[in-house]
């Protein structure tokens, strides 16, 4: 299965039967990012997280009104 990164436009090729190439296959929202991308934005982020500065925002949860 051949799939593009989404950052860089470079062109990869998936074994048919491997779990991301199924996963990409049944669930058409879910993109590909290359080894490259995704190793510089954990490096990124990561450094981001170290500076204090990062705050992850997370869905408020809702409580159930009975």
């Amino acid at each position: 299965m051949k799939v593009k990164c989404v950052i860089c436009d470079k062109i990869d090729i998936l074994e048919d039967n491997s779990f991301l190439a199924k996963r990409l296959r049944n669930r058409p929202l879910h993109t590909y990012m290359c080894e490259t991308c995704n190793n510089r934005i954990t490096k990124n982020t990561e450094a981001r997280i170290e500076t204090g500065n990062f705050r992850l925002y997370e869905a408020k949860k809702q409580e159930d009104e009975w």
